[in-house]
């Protein structure tokens, strides 16, 4: 079975509060006992989009000095900016087009899509993102079930804020998932919110905000629950294909 760590949206943004939630939670996933083959980190890491905020990510994640226990996967979100995040978090020529990386293991294949719109906050996949999911599904040949990460839930998830701001197209995606049986399931962020529901017949599993927590409407007005522990989540895809998912709060 394929086991992945999951955060999301950590809005790093130089302040030492943003700075601390982040690190807590990367003490808490650097010290577990047993086996994650990776952590996939879907978007929003800067606040911003800036260099400075990009190099603190590469110093918390572990993307500069090696000392990640796994591999640290990651994808941009719609608070990110796509030549900076290049340049300064992954240490490459800086460009304007999708980030996008397939990640292969012996139980599975992780997708990391950007779903960011460049000076918009709503997602979307764009032609040239759709053409290489499809290579490289047609490289994997069916052998390996296939996850895809992206920061943009393509559903409403019953807020009036994700939901102004969702995936656009769904109907793409779902097409493209409807051809693909080896897709066991989407991994996403952007809510701030840790939910589990289904898109086209599979798993949509969004993962905590480390930042902060969104309220819903029936536990109260205010949006955004600072005070709220930071949250994670675990996903392990089995040897049936099967996606589950495990939630936690690092206090």
């Amino acid at each position: 079975m394929l086991v992945l760590a999951h955060i999301s949206d950590l809005h790093l943004d130089g302040t030492a509060r943003a700075t601390e939630r982040a690190e807590r939670v990367r003490d808490r996933l650097w010290r577990l006992p047993g086996r994650v083959d990776a952590l996939l980190v879907t978007g929003d890491i800067a606040d911003h989009g800036t260099e400075a905020e990009y190099e603190e990510a590469a110093r918390v994640l572990g993307l500069r000095d090696g000392d990640a226990p796994f591999p640290v996967l990651t994808c941009p979100g719609n608070h990110d900016s796509r030549a900076t995040y290049r340049k300064a978090l992954l240490g490459r020529p800086a460009a304007d087009g999708p980030v996008n990386s397939a990640h292969v293991f012996d139980d599975g294949a992780v997708l990391m899509c950007d779903s960011s719109i460049p000076g918009h906050d709503e997602g979307a996949l764009d032609e040239e993102t759709y053409d290489w999911i499809e290579a490289t599904l047609d490289e994997l040949d069916g052998a390996l079930p296939a996850v895809l990460a992206f920061h943009h839930p393509p559903v409403a998830l019953h807020h009036p804020l994700p939901d102004s701001y969702q995936l656009g197209r769904p109907d793409r995606l779902a097409a493209l998932m409807q051809r693909r049986p080896e897709i066991a399931g989407l991994i996403t962020g952007h809510a701030h919110t840790p939910a589990a529901t289904a898109f086209a017949g599979r798993p949509l599993v969004v993962g905590p905000g480390v930042t902060w927590t969104l309220r819903l409407p029936w536990e109260g007005e205010q949006v955004a629950d600072r005070e709220a522990p930071v949250g994670l989540a675990f996903h392990v895809l089995d040897d049936q294909g099967r996606l589950t998912s495990h939630f936690r709060v690092v206090t």
